[in-house]
């Protein structure tokens, strides 16, 4: 599942990845990602020609390439004369941690940044406290993470079945529900927090948590 897939106006096609774990962008992780691009924009019979341009972008919190630049351009090379290879395909990391008066420093500042008033960038500064600061920009957010709580539930239904399938129906369905949904929550509520600078008790209560389950999220959240 690609985090974010955009098309420009000359038809080529960007994946961008945001990765706050290092071990979540490994490099052969950014080829296959690559490799998916490729595969989702040939059809059969379609001549290897007409595959588009693709930029596999990933943005992560840290420096996981450890050599201090602000983005790292990966190319296929042709080793013995030194040619890129031009195939087409580009893979971008991008240092989420560099900061200076760059386009790319600040963009990275506004990415970790929770004030709009304190971005550089217009559209972002916009388009955030839309979302932050608007009602109908925290209602759309509330929604979206319903809709993310709800489908997490589903899995941990699926998952429930397949354990009571091995160790009775019954109590499989009962464990993946509980588990999955209460696991779920606490990662929305966690989004919330952090997304949208709520407070735990607001993000509960945009989540419809019941009371009587409330301390034990805190709980959870704690450790």
């Amino acid at each position: 599942c690609l985090d974010a897939l955009a098309t420009d106006s000359e038809h080529r096609k960007y994946d961008m990845e945001i990765q706050r774990s290092d071990h979540g962008a490994g490099r052969q992780r950014a080829r296959y990602h690559s490799s998916v691009m490729d595969v989702e924009n040939l059809d059969a019979g379609q001549n290897f020609e007409e595959l588009p341009e693709t930029y596999t972008i990933f943005i992560t919190e840290h420096d996981v390439i450890g050599k201090g630049f602000p983005a790292y351009q990966v190319e296929r090379k042709i080793l013995e004369t030194d040619e890129c290879f031009e195939d087409g395909s580009h893979i971008l990391y991008v240092n989420g941690s560099y900061r200076d008066e760059s386009d790319i420093g600040k963009l990275m500042h506004d990415f970790s940044c929770w004030d709009p008033e304190e971005m550089h960038y217009e559209l972002l500064k916009q388009v955030t406290h839309y979302y932050k600061e608007t009602p109908e920009g925290v209602e759309y957010m509330c929604k979206a993470f319903e809709e993310t709580r709800r489908e997490g539930w589903e899995r941990g239904l699926q998952q429930g079945m397949q354990q009571g399938m091995q160790q009775g129906m019954q109590q499989g369905m009962q464990q993946g529900m509980q588990q999955g949904d209460r696991l779920r929550a606490v990662n929305d509520i966690k989004n919330l927090i952090q997304n949208l600078n709520l407070s735990p008790v607001q993000a509960m209560d945009a989540l419809s948590i019941a009371d009587d389950s409330r301390s034990e999220y805190l709980r959870l959240l704690s450790q």
